[in-house]
């Protein structure tokens, strides 16, 4: 089983050394049986399993700056990749990634991208990670509690306790309640903590819109000397 556990998280070797003694506990070994099922039963689930782990492989352990904290995959076709809030280009940007863009646009005055995929965040720094990893085609939440959830309060855990400094980003009410259970995580912490509404069309104009994250973020990293992030998601000529 051990080997099938490892072949489900395949993971990035900063990752996988940060957390391989959470992939040995039980649940983990269940949660990879589950996901193999799905799929074995011909049930679609989102993303593919080469890119479950995306986020992971773009930005590396050692190199998150900023977590950006997501619910559930995508559940429609060809959106998920891995990568929370982001889409793969071609596809068209889901209403909250679109009031996110118009945010940076109020916050930065960068112009709204032509696609949805935020690989560049993610190449530098920005770790775009859901708390559920897999979902089954227009079910949403329809892989909670099988063990995902662990996984990720683990993965927060990690990056709480690393000696570098980084900021959380947590929009919605899910994500706060999420890492309010992690240690190291609050006011006492040398962490940067950013709370606001989730940017869903239910709720963006209920503190999301006019939060001005971005620039507090690049503020953030500029003062602990580290380099901002360019949030333009266009690729770079």
């Amino acid at each position: 089983m051990e080997a099938d556990i490892f072949q489900l998280f395949e993971l990035e070797p900063g990752w996988r050394a940060a957390l391989e003694d959470e992939l040995r506990k039980p649940y983990a070994a269940k949660l990879a049986a589950f996901v193999a099922r799905e799929r074995a039963g011909g049930a679609a689930v989102y993303p593919p399993q080469e890119l479950v782990f995306n986020s992971f492989w773009q930005t590396p352990f050692h190199q998150v700056k900023v977590l950006v904290m997501g619910q559930d995959p995508y559940h429609g076709p060809g959106q998920a990749h891995g990568l929370s809030f982001s889409v793969p280009k071609g596809v068209p940007a889901p209403p909250s990634l679109q009031n996110i863009y118009k945010e940076i646009g109020e916050d930065l005055g960068l112009p709204i991208p032509g696609h949805g995929c935020l690989i560049n965040w993610a190449r530098q720094g920005v770790m775009l990670l859901n708390a559920t990893l897999t979902v089954r085609q227009g079910e949403p939440l329809s892989h909670h509690g099988q063990g995902w959830e662990q996984f990720t309060d683990a993965v927060i855990q990690k990056l709480s306790e690393r000696e570098a400094p980084l900021v959380f980003v947590l929009w919605g009410k899910s994500a706060q309640d999420k890492c309010k259970r992690i240690p190291g995580i609050g006011s006492r912490s040398n962490h940067c903590v950013l709370k606001a509404a989730h940017p869903s069309p239910l709720s963006a104009y209920q503190g999301f819109m006019g939060c001005r994250h971005f620039s507090q973020i690049n503020k953030w990293l500029a003062q602990h000397s580290q380099e901002p992030i360019d949030w333009n998601v266009e690729d770079k000529k």
